[in-house]
């Protein structure tokens, strides 16, 4: 393949960053402990790697930034994983928020860090895994790694695919990211703007298939969602379950909480941060009395307004015992976080105003089921209307679920295109 001055330019501007990233990750694994987990695992992926597989097994690879893209690849892994029983799948996270929660799931035989996007890691890692199929989900987008599979004609998709005018991609200085597009034998997007944007820079294997995460969250409704626990707290009595909070929402719980408005409602708080050091904090600030789930079976939960769920993995089916939903990260500039799971159950939701980056917020506010706040005041008299008026709670929820359905249905197209 030839490459221009420019772009080979590039191209070594972009390995040797990769380098000093290296250099980063190890020095800023001394002071966190989260960035210490990823470098430790890394350290570890391809020991892990020759010990699990062997020369002649069949394999497949799965690749997530996090959680999130893991969450939103599972309706097709699962599907995957019945068709091709006799491979081995290899699932990488770049992630440690990924890795640690699901490094036990069943979808995978092998779990690992991916390593970092050198040539030789490249090389090594697909001279043992040699995958019939790679999955990537949504972005993480990792040039030396495509190239390399692209060189060895090994098969590869994107699905779930969100793209933006302002990305590197669309840039004169993105060229490396831009050709790692082009190892994908074929992209599934979100929306229409995606694939405009692809166009735009000549890739035309491209379908809209939409968001594989309506398909995750619809599939909710044919688990068991009771919690026994959960049943004894809520009591029969009008619920408000705020998922993934920080701070910046804590806050404006703890205001209204202690109004006289949550008079014969109860709150379950389930925060993003579980340190004992944060939930403190929240609770010192409480009038109402509260009660932690590890505390739940020493306690009488029928007793308390507020239920804190200083654990994790259960927020899912929690949201299907609320009346009311709130969904942190849009307050601040965390990042706002999946609103689809309490949108699936039916239920008007509310949210913090920088929602910008997240088209299915936008969608469900001007359907009418969603409700965007930026100060107490707004967030007291939204909250506040959802209680004392059922009608406008049941129709914004109905909103919200007939939106999950009117938009699942991308697994079934990815299944198509590769005659599943």
């Amino acid at each position: 393949m030839y490459f221009s001055h420019k772009e080979r330019i590039l191209r070594f501007i972009y390995n040797i960053g990769i380098y000093l990233t290296l250099v980063v990750l190890k020095c800023a694994a001394l002071f966190n402990k989260k960035i210490k987990s990823g470098v430790v695992g890394r350290k570890n992926t391809f020991r892990v790697l020759e010990n699990k597989l062997e020369k002649d097994d069949k394999t497949l690879w799965f690749h997530c930034a996090s959680l999130g893209e893991y969450e939103q690849g599972l309706p097709v892994f699962k599907k995957l994983r019945a068709h091709y029983s006799k491979h081995k799948i290899v699932l990488s996270f770049f992630s440690p928020s990924g890795y640690d929660i699901r490094k036990n799931t069943p979808i995978a035989d092998i779990v690992i860090y991916l390593p970092l996007d050198t040539k030789l890691n490249a090389k090594r890692f697909l001279d043992i895994v040699n995958p019939e199929l790679t999955i990537f989900v949504k972005y993480d987008i990792w040039p030396n790694f495509l190239n390399e599979v692209k060189r060895r004609h090994l098969h590869a998709l994107l699905i779930s695919a969100a793209f933006r005018k302002d990305q590197s991609y669309f840039k004169f200085y993105g060229k490396p990211l831009r050709e790692a597009l082009f190892s994908f034998n074929h992209i599934f997007t979100q929306n229409n703007v995606s694939k405009d944007l692809l166009h735009s820079i000549n890739y035309n294997h491209v379908t809209v298939s939409g968001d594989t995460r309506f398909d995750r969250v619809y599939s909710q409704l044919k688990l068991n969602n009771s919690l026994d626990f959960i049943d004894t707290f809520k009591n029969n009595k009008l619920c408000v379950v705020a998922g993934s909070t920080w701070p910046e929402g804590e806050a404006l719980f703890i205001d209204f909480i202690n109004s006289e408005a949550s008079k014969d409602v109860k709150f379950i708080i389930a925060p993003h941060n579980i340190k004992q050091a944060q939930i403190k904090s929240f609770r010192d600030k409480l009038i109402s009395p509260s009660v932690l789930f590890s505390e739940k079976d020493t306690k009488q939960l029928v007793d308390f307004q507020v239920f804190i769920i200083d654990t994790i993995g259960m927020l899912s089916k929690i949201y299907s015992y609320a009346d009311i939903a709130y969904v942190g990260g849009a307050i601040g500039h965390t990042g706002l976080h999946n609103t689809l799971e309490p949108a699936v159950f039916g239920i008007p939701i509310i949210i913090g105003p920088n929602h910008n980056k997240f088209p299915e917020a936008k969608a469900m506010i001007n359907n009418g089921g969603m409700f965007s706040v930026s100060n107490q005041k707004t967030f007291h008299s939204v909250l506040n209307e959802l209680i004392e008026n059922p009608e406008k709670r049941l129709q914004s929820g109905d909103k919200n679920k007939t939106y999950i359905k009117k938009n699942k249905g991308a697994v079934i197209q990815i299944l198509d295109y590769l005659r599943i």
